[in-house]
């Protein structure tokens, strides 16, 4: 993982992710925890933020629970990265994930789903709406985060380029109406 960070910066990377693994017992979230530590370190000497994605199925399935890993291992360079497809399936409310997390906030995916499976689809072709992509960007901005962020989209698709583009559109289009 170490190597593949070296591999983030030579590409001009600020921030690098990680997605926990699937056992949620203690000793395994402990040894996860010394893990993302040594991490967190390797990376901030890269001059790389170290994010950890919430992930239904894994043991940190909900972003609650990877911010409340995140305070608990207690290292200044792991922060939260936010999925909106995740945060659907968890049904927590972005808004409140986001304020919450606030500072501890180091990159953004955006997709959509059914709310059940993690399909990544273009964004309002799922369960997300305009009020919801609108909430979320005002909590973006409410906490000032300014870090990057991504659309996240199957490639399997029937036309992934025309997904990518009206995505790219809603998800402009939002920006421009939040700041105006």
């Amino acid at each position: 993982v170490e190597r593949a960070l070296g591999k983030a910066v030579s590409a001009g990377a600020d921030t690098a992710y990680v997605v926990p693994g699937k056992h949620r017992s203690p000793e395994a979230l402990e040894r996860f925890a010394d893990s993302m530590t040594q991490l967190a370190d390797a990376a901030g000497e890269m001059g790389l933020k170290l994010a950890v994605e919430h992930f239904p199925g894994t043991a940190l399935p909900t972003a609650a629970e990877t911010l409340a890993f995140i305070h608990e291992a207690n290292h200044a360079n792991l922060f939260l990265l936010y999925d909106s497809g995740h945060i659907q399936i968890s049904g927590e409310d972005p808004a409140t994930v986001i304020l919450n997390a606030a500072d501890q906030l180091a990159y953004v995916h955006f997709d959509d789903n059914d709310g059940i499976s993690d399909l990544h689809l273009s964004l309002l072709d799922g369960v997300m709406t305009e009020d919801s992509l609108a909430n979320t960007i005002g909590a973006l901005d409410l906490v000032g985060y300014r870090g990057a962020v991504s659309l996240e989209l199957n490639a399997g698709l029937p036309k992934p380029s025309k997904a990518l583009s009206e995505s790219l559109d809603v998800l402009l289009r939002t920006l421009h109406l939040h700041w105006r």
